[in-house]
């Protein structure tokens, strides 16, 4: 059994979350945890609501609201979205705990004390309207290395280069368009040169593996060729104070909201131990060797991965070139794996909450299964490429995937078990044709389970799917209902193997889709819990701050990987429908709210 952290991306509490979202850190990160624990690793997959910085202060003011006002509304809608997805978190958190600013300030305060954080005079954006600092992310204009008009002052997505807002030719505020002034101001920059030969030699190291997609690769590699300080304090009264003498008690510098954002991976793990009530338990994680970690997000995140996180944990190490010993957390293990995925367009365009280009993930709920969001991600998400949600495909995979091949496979089985013989009968000599078929089933588990476990789900989805044809095409050649009178043995033994299949279907699409496995399960008199799902809890600060909801659950009792045999004499009755039939009405009426929402 492999320790395995499952590192989610945290969605930023400045509004509800849209489905793009979710087919970035989500539902990618929910199949692959729960195919671990079936596989039987010891999985923690942890994440929060991202709190901190200016766009929740521009939000709130818009609003009329502070900025903890704004978070908390946000932080529930957001774990309340979540939890009805069915994303199976171990602690699903936020960055406004004590226990994060604690986790935060003692990382800060290590990679001080080990020289990896340097203070400089530097340059900040300033809003001339307002006074308040713009973040590097808020400000665009022309790249000054490659030319494009619509680079980030931290980064532009044209060349991959990172970037100061001072360097970028006709800079303008993304939030109203006004020129920033730049003042002069004291900040600590986390020392990259110092750490990049540690840095490229632990990216080298991943490289080798073979194991990470091509695109994070290359982007991660490529940030080796431009390394310079980073900024990791800012001006700003919203966030975590910065813990030094002469700093922590400035109401206008705090630490970057990046900065600890990604500490979050661990301050979470050290919540959830807390909470169970060992606090050392999340050390299994994070100080074994063997512990292997996977960090899911979108693409737009990749430069916080795979650089600045690492850079982080190995200046808290004190593995940079100014070595240094760790802080109380000893050493700290960095990631085995950064699983980004590309963007979800929708109908052709990129999502957009300002211009009303945005499904939201509660609007979706609302209208739609879970598992019909979950399954279209896994089938037909941003996995290696951009790619795009549009209502007649998302209909079509609905209706002619999920209800008529694998909907139909287990309503014909359960509904014919239950008229002819009441229960799972026992089985007969078995032909050619029920080992064939049988043994095309189990056979699907190892490569199923490898394309998960190295985040192909989309090929992964398709094996699992093709094998419930597979029974499909079986109980159409062998019609059992034509048996009854004939060869009622042979009927028998025709829907025992048919139930087979279908509860070996059910274990390799269980991952996928874990609302509808248990219908599945029940569908043929199974009891108990198959597949486990998250909960809320309303809980206190662990530290006497204010209280939260958190989603969390127990995980432990899972069906394992593989073939189980089914029980004869289970009984087994009338079965519903599992998935719901979209009408093709659907589509136009999607695509008038959609044109709806974009006019107002």
């Amino acid at each position: 059994m492999t320790s395995v952290l499952s590192a989610v991306a945290w969605p930023y509490a400045n509004g509800p979350r849209h489905i793009g979202h979710v087919a970035g850190f989500g539902v990618p990160s929910d199949v692959f945890s729960r195919y671990m624990r079936m596989a039987g690793h010891d999985v923690l997959m942890v994440s929060g609501t991202d709190e901190h910085g200016t766009p929740i202060l521009v939000e709130a003011d818009r609003q009329g609201v502070t900025a903890r006002e704004l978070a908390d509304r946000y932080n529930r809608v957001i774990v309340e979205d979540l939890h009805a997805l069915g994303l199976s978190y171990d602690l699903f958190t936020r960055t406004t705990t004590r226990n994060h600013y604690a986790v935060a300030q003692e990382m800060f305060r290590t990679l001080h004390r080990n020289g990896y954080m340097v203070e400089r005079t530097t340059k900040g954006a300033i809003s001339p309207s307002t006074g308040r600092t713009l973040p590097d992310r808020f400000i665009e204009g022309t790249c000054p290395i490659c030319g494009y008009d619509g680079a980030r002052g931290d980064q532009c997505d044209n060349c991959g280069n990172q970037l100061d807002p001072v360097d970028l030719r006709n800079p303008r505020s993304r939030i109203n368009g006004e020129r920033p002034e730049f003042v002069e101001t004291q900040h600590f920059f986390l020392d990259l040169p110092a750490l990049a030969d540690a840095l490229g030699a632990w990216l080298q190291d991943r490289a080798a593996t073979g194991t990470w997609r091509p695109n994070v690769i290359r982007f991660s590699m490529n940030l080796l060729e431009d390394v310079r300080p980073r900024a990791m304090t800012r001006d700003i009264d919203w966030g975590i104070p910065v813990p030094l003498p002469g700093w922590e008690d400035n109401p206008a510098k705090r630490l970057y909201v990046w900065f600890d954002a990604v500490i979050g991976y661990l301050s979470a793990s050290i919540e959830w131990a807390r909470r169970g009530g060992d606090p050392d338990a999340w050390r299994r994680w994070w100080n074994d060797p063997t512990a292997r970690s996977y960090y899911f997000m979108g693409k737009d995140n990749i430069t916080f991965h795979s650089q600045i996180w690492p850079a982080q944990l190995l200046g808290y190490n004190g593995q940079g070139a100014r070595g240094g010993t760790p802080g109380k957390y000893g050493v700290l293990q960095l990631p085995t794996e950064v699983v980004s995925s590309e963007f979800l367009t929708m109908e052709g365009g990129k999502f957009s909450s300002s211009r009303g280009v945005v499904i939201y993930v509660r609007d979706m709920l609302a209208r739609y299964q879970p598992d019909a969001l979950r399954y279209f991600i896994a089938v037909a998400g941003p996995e290696n490429h951009d790619t795009d949600f549009t209502w007649a495909e998302f209909r079509r995979r609905t209706n002619d995937e999920l209800v008529s091949t694998w909907g139909n496979l287990v309503n014909r089985t359960a509904n014919l078990i239950h008229t002819n013989v009441g229960s799972i009968p026992e089985p007969g000599p078995l032909t050619d044709a029920d080992h064939e078929v049988l043994g095309a089933v189990r056979g699907a588990f190892a490569p199923v389970g490898e394309l998960i476990g190295s985040h192909r789900q989309k090929q992964a989805v398709t094996e699992a799917m093709r094998a419930a044809g597979e029974a499909n095409r079986y109980l159409s050649d062998q019609a059992p209902w034509k048996l009854r009178t004939s060869d009622p043995e042979r009927m028998r033994t025709v829907l025992h193997v048919a139930a087979q299949a279908v509860s070996d279907c059910n274990r390799l699409l269980a991952p996928f889709l874990p609302h509808s496995s248990q219908q599945v399960h029940e569908a043929l008199g199974g009891t108990g819990v198959f597949q486990p799902m998250p909960r809320i809890d309303e809980v206190d600060d662990l530290d006497g701050g204010p209280g939260y909801p958190v989603i969390t659950g127990d995980y432990r009792d899972q069906p394992p990987w593989g073939s189980t045999p089914v029980v004869p004499g289970t009984p087994v009755g009338r079965p519903s429908p599992i998935f719901r039939k979209l009408d093709e009405s659907v589509v136009a009426e999607e695509l008038q709210r959609l044109q709806d929402r974009a006019s107002q």
